[in-house]
């Protein structure tokens, strides 16, 4: 009723096939939109990565006997479900966000989708041998599973830099030709979009990188540094993303045609944003230390973890990723505070335009 004793993965069987049901009535209200309406690209990959969204989080609700078998499909729920298709999620929700925030071409963020889809579904199947190495498969795995892990945020960061460099060359040929050009009409969501791209490279693609490589991770495993890379991936990742579209969705709810930073959002995406990178530095310098003592030098016995928390680098690393958490709840209170007041006060600016 409570758990089912598997790390990330501890809802309970009720609350398990509840996920999945969810799932499944989202994907029909969506299918059946989309056989009503235009079936676009975009909505094309997001029909099927719904059902694949559903159907990759069975692979985490049956149990066998045999350790490795066990973890071997607990990983399918771990690194597909959360990294493959919660990643072509977002990269749907970007791909639209663009189309309606600067009006980038569909021909561009449609062939990004499609190359990010088979990289991640490609790619993310092979890149789950990063996740092999310590449940007896055989070697092989490690390489192949490091270098295409590696590769999985690629297509979003490229679709980004593709979609800005020719919304900077139409702006530049306006400007030519003694035109306005098109105005980014919700700049807020615009600044969180972005950093969803280079946040989610950072973290996914960077972090995620500094100890998939076994060679490294026999000494970085279940260390600070997996807590470093999954405080950056998550916010980088998938934070970011939905409140880009929150705030899509305030500028849609109160029918304005632009909406521009205010001073609570300029503050929210800068406190939160920093505050998340400070934590993830501290909580590297506290893993390096862990790498360093615990690990390479003491060998990784139980005693060995116990010495490494108490050494300078290992506390003064949890003391400022305590203080930059504190960062992040102050920005948090800030971007609270500007989603509930910026639709009003963009309806006025409109007004007082008019």
């Amino acid at each position: 009723m409570i758990h089912e004793g598997r790390e990330y993965i501890e809802a309970p069987r009720w609350a398990d096939i509840g996920i999945v049901v969810v799932v499944l009535i989202f994907y029909w209200n969506m299918f059946a939109t989309y056989m009503k309406g235009k079936q676009t690209g975009i909505m094309t990959v997001m029909i099927a990565d719904l059902l694949a969204l559903a159907g990759l989080y069975l692979t985490g609700m049956f149990f066998t006997d045999n350790i490795s078998m066990d973890q071997f499909w607990w990983w399918w729920v771990i690194h597909l479900w959360v990294e493959a298709t919660w990643e072509v999620f977002v990269g749907v929700l970007a791909a639209y966000a663009l189309i309606k925030l600067i009006g980038a071409k569909r021909e561009i963020v449609e062939m990004w989708l499609w190359i990010e889809v088979l990289m991640l579904f490609g790619s993310g199947v092979l890149g789950l041998g990063h996740h092999y190495f310590w449940i007896g498969t055989p070697e092989y795995w490690w390489e192949i599973g490091a270098l295409f892990s590696a590769l999985e945020p690629v297509p979003l960061v490229a679709m980004f830099v593709h979609v800005l460099y020719d919304w900077g060359k139409q702006q530049g040929a306006a400007k030519e030709r003694g035109e306005a050009g098109s105005v980014i009409k919700n700049g807020p969501a615009m600044t969180w979009i972005v950093l969803n791209a280079f946040g989610n490279f950072l973290g996914a693609g960077i972090w995620g990188f500094f100890h998939t490589l076994p060679q490294v991770n026999i000494y970085t495993h279940g260390t600070q540094f997996t807590a470093a890379h999954g405080h950056l991936s998550f916010f980088g990742a998938y934070a970011t993303i939905l409140i880009g579209m929150m705030y899509i969705g305030i500028q849609g709810a109160y029918g304005v045609k632009r909406m521009k930073a205010t001073f609570n959002s300029k503050m929210g995406v800068f406190l939160t944003a920093f505050g998340v990178m400070g934590m993830t530095i501290a909580l590297t310098i506290a893993g390096y230390e862990q790498v360093l003592v615990e690990r390479a030098e003491l060998g990784a016995t139980w005693n060995a973890f116990f010495v490494a928390q108490e050494l300078p680098w290992y506390i003064q690393g949890q003391l400022w990723r305590a203080i930059m958490g504190v960062v992040t709840l102050v920005g948090f209170v800030y971007l609270v505070v500007d989603m509930l007041t910026i639709g009003k006060k963009a309806q006025q600016d409109e007004a007082q335009a008019a």
